[in-house]
This record gives C-alpha cells, sequence and structure tokens, in this order.
C-alpha cells in the first residue's frame, strides 16, 4: 500500500479507502469486520462512510469493530458524512447548523469515537447558505469534534464558492472533494479538478468501477442477474444496464481495459483502479465491496502502475464526448498563451 498527503494537511491516509456503503446491506456485520480486518492487514489506514449508509448501521458496524480491538482507532483515519435525510421532520436533512449538529453527534455515538478526522458535507444544500455551514465546520474543528472538513458531489463553482469563502473568513478550510470519477464518468475534469489542483483539495474518487461496469462481468445486450447490483436491479441508479449498455462508448472502455488487464495478467478492476489513482489531485481511491474476495481483488491494484502507453491507451478511447466550446479542443486551447501578443 502507497500513501499520500490528505489534501492541505500533513495527514497521511494509504491511496486506497475502504467504502463501507456495503455495510449492514450487501454484507453482514460478520463480513463487514473481515473486510475492515483485510484492508488494515494490508497497510490501509483510511475508512469512509455515512450516516444515511444502512441508516446509521454502517457507522454502528464500524463502531463495534473499533470497540472490540483495542488501539485500532489511532491507527486510522476515519471520515462520514452528513447531509441526507435521517428522519421525517423538515429539519432532519440539510447543511444547516441544526441538522449537521444532530447528525454530527449521531455519527459520533454510532461510531463511538470522540473525534471524526473527515466531516464531510455529502451533497450541496441550496437551501443553506454555504456561510452557515462552513461556520458549522469550523466550529466543529474548534470543538474538537472533527479535524477536517470536506465536500461530496459538489459542481465546480460550488466547491470554488466554498474553498474561497472559507479562505476569506479564516474558516476550516475544505481539504477535499468526494466526487464520481472512473473511465466512464470523467466529467470532473471540466471544472473540479483544476479547483482542487488551484485550491490544493484532496480528490477520493467514489465508483471508480463506474457500478461494477469496469469489472467485465456485464455482456453487451445480454441484461444481467444473479446476485451482483444489476443482476438484482437492472435500472438501479446511474449505473442502470440500459442506458450504458446503449452507449458503444461503454463497451470500447471496457474493451481497452480488458486489453490491459491480459498484457498484464490482472484483472479488469485492478486496471481500472490503478488508472484512477494515478489522476492529477488524486489522493485516495474509494474501494467498496460485498464479500473479501472481491475486496482483495481491489487491493491488488495498490500493487499495480501502469505504463504511460496503457495510460494513454485507456484515455483516449475514454475521452469524454464534449462540444467544441468551452470544454473541447478550441475552447481547452484558449486557456493558455505564449508570450507573444499574437497569442
Amino acid at each position: 500500500m502507497e500513501y499520500r498527503i490528505l489534501g492541505s494537511t500533513g495527514t497521511v491516509v494509504s491511496t486506497q479507502c475502504l467504502g463501507t456503503m456495503t455495510f449492514g446491506k450487501e454484507s453482514s456485520e460478520e463480513v463487514s469486520h473481515a473486510q475492515l480486518d483485510r484492508f488494515v492487514e494490508r497497510g490501509g489506514n483510511f475508512v469512509d462512510t455515512a450516516d444515511v449508509y444502512s441508516r446509521g448501521t454502517s457507522e454502528e458496524i464500524i463502531g463495534r469493530w473499533l470497540a472490540g480491538r483495542p488501539g485500532a482507532r489511532n491507527q486510522l483515519v476515519i471520515a462520514t458524512k452528513g447531509r441526507f435525510p435521517m428522519g421525517e421532520g423538515p429539519n432532519d436533512a440539510g447543511l444547516t447548523r441544526v441538522h449537521l449538529s444532530r447528525a454530527l453527534d449521531a455519527s459520533l455515538r454510532r461510531l463511538g469515537v470522540e473525534t471524526i478526522d473527515l466531516y464531510q458535507a455529502h451533497a450541496w444544500d441550496p437551501l443553506t447558505p454555504i456561510e452557515e455551514t462552513l461556520g458549522f465546520f469550523d466550529d466543529a474543528v474548534r470543538a474538537g469534534k472533527i479535524r477536517y472538513a470536506g465536500v461530496s458531489n459538489f459542481l465546480g463553482w460550488q466547491l470554488q464558492k466554498a474553498s474561497l469563502l472559507a479562505e476569506f473568513r479564516g474558516l476550516a478550510p475544505i481539504v477535499t472533494l468526494q466526487p464520481q470519477y472512473n473511465l466512464l464518468i470523467r466529467d470532473i475534469e471540466f471544472e473540479l479538478v483544476d479547483v482542487c489542483r488551484n485550491e490544493n483539495i484532496g480528490i477520493l474518487p467514489w465508483s471508480p468501477l463506474a457500478g461494477g461496469w469496469l469489472t467485465g462481468k456485464y455482456l453487451r445486450d445480454q441484461g444481467p442477474t444473479g446476485a451482483t447490483r444489476l443482476g438484482e436491479d437492472p435500472r438501479r441508479g446511474m449505473e442502470a444496464y440500459g442506458p450504458r449498455n446503449a452507449q458503444e462508448r461503454t463497451w470500447q472502455v471496457i474493451d481497452a481495459v480488458r486489453q490491459v488487464a491480459e498484457g498484464r495478467g490482472v484483472s479488469l478492476s485492478q486496471v481500472a483502479l490503478a488508472w484512477v489513482a494515478d489522476r492529477p489531485a488524486v489522493t485516495s481511491v474509494i474501494i467498496g465491496a460485498r464479500t473479501l474476495e472481491q475486496l482483495d481483488d481491489n487491493l491488488a491494484a495498490a500493487d499495480l502502475n501502469l505504463s504511460e502507453k496503457e495510460t494513454a491507451q485507456l484515455n483516449e478511447v475514454s475521452a469524454p464526448i464534449v462540444s467544441d466550446y468551452p470544454y473541447g479542443t478550441p475552447g481547452v486551447q484558449q486557456r493558455s498563451r505564449a508570450l507573444s501578443p499574437s497569442n
């Protein structure tokens, strides 16, 4: 396992982060604890969860694991998130002080810890001024309830606004962004990567395997079946089978990943994870698994470094489809200039 600095902090985290959305839902508590044990054995020290994962059960499972292993807490960087509904009341959601203060205290209780290392806004809240949220983060840092603040699923302008406001007002900075990022979904490269590089914000990609698509387990024009996410629900969320199956680009990317994997004698998953881990501004890749076998395969990607040729091959076939301006070639060329006035 390799390690990197967490955004603008001095904290060191493993380049793979154990995502725990499956805990308490797709993975039993026994399997979840086995995954945590294996992750730590392999050198992982970064664990990510959220209050809404199985309605708090994921955090509770992690809390019981920590309680049964004295000293484990001090070796881990623990991240969680708040924003989405955890109740039926009008103030049981959002990035308000009212909701986040309750959500944070509840997460601390479920995890059984005094401090959460990285507390993240799970998504933008259009009803709450971001100044209120940033003020809450700063107060929570000063109170010793959290060490760092991060965000997830923000757009470019939202992240830039939050980052600059925190700096201007002398508040705890935004140190990480948790976005969807993989070989099929590279949209964060349009704006968010540049914001993160300019503001020294670490990127923590979620869904690096595109909901299982980049494992190679789904076949063209053959609806998935069996004990997989899409086998159980082919219309599930953003990774729904129908829309992605209909895109030729999907199968071109998967074919390229397979070609690299076969050339290296590794799994498709490992190639996809290695690619995203080496992208600019990426600090740690969030991996998630139902089983210990899946986790073992993902962990093996930590030892894989793609060549320049392999990376270029994957970059080319997975390039996002964009219009000429402002994200296409003419727009990109216009973002820089030479010293000559003619440019």
